[in-house]
């Protein structure tokens, strides 16, 4: 079953209030596409459930929907008209921490909105985690791969090829036999 996204505007105060701007997304069971449809089959559309984790994500780092300022803002860029002149583009601001997140990477503002949550999460996860985040370690891990090897472990290498290859040369068939 596919599911349609819809926000409300609420006034109220609340875990997901927001200053009356746009807030928690609500899913009805309504068949939006077919599975035929090529925007559904791109991938580009977020189902209920990544919204839930993406909650459940945000509750664990203790970001709170209060303490988020957005703003949608029009984008720019490549892509003409339609960029210019809607406000697709989603700026969030964490208040507590100051981290300012500016997402642009869809034309639809329903899913730069779960972008922008998704690359704030990721921001305070490498804050609080530091060395230990997965973006730091795949940083090390590339910087690992392309420092240069010490003479002692180049000459143990090139001492290993040349061992190979030596029995390499030992498998050969002798020319007379064949």
């Amino acid at each position: 079953m596919l599911y349609q996204l819809s926000y409300t505007r609420s006034r109220k105060v609340g875990d997901y209030a927001n200053k009356g701007i746009l807030c928690k997304p609500e899913f009805e069971n309504l068949p939006l596409f077919s599975v035929r449809s090529s925007w559904f089959a791109s991938g580009r559309m977020i189902t209920q459930e990544k919204w839930e984790k993406l909650y459940e994500r945000m509750a664990a780092l203790g970001i709170r929907e209060e303490d988020l300022a957005e703003n949608f803002i029009r984008g720019s860029g490549s892509g003409g008209q339609k960029i210019n002149k809607t406000s697709s583009c989603v700026q969030l601001r964490h208040a507590p921490s100051g981290i300012e997140i500016k997402c642009q990477s869809s034309r639809l503002q329903g899913s730069n909105r779960f972008f922008a949550r998704r690359d704030l999460c990721d921001k305070l996860e490498e804050k609080k985690l530091g060395a230990q985040s997965k973006r730091q370690q795949e940083q090390e891990k590339i910087r690992r791969q392309k420092r240069r090897r010490s003479r002692r472990a180049k000459n143990k290498m090139l001492d290993e090829k040349h061992k190979q290859s030596e029995k390499k040369t030992q498998r050969r068939s002798v020319k007379g036999e064949e």
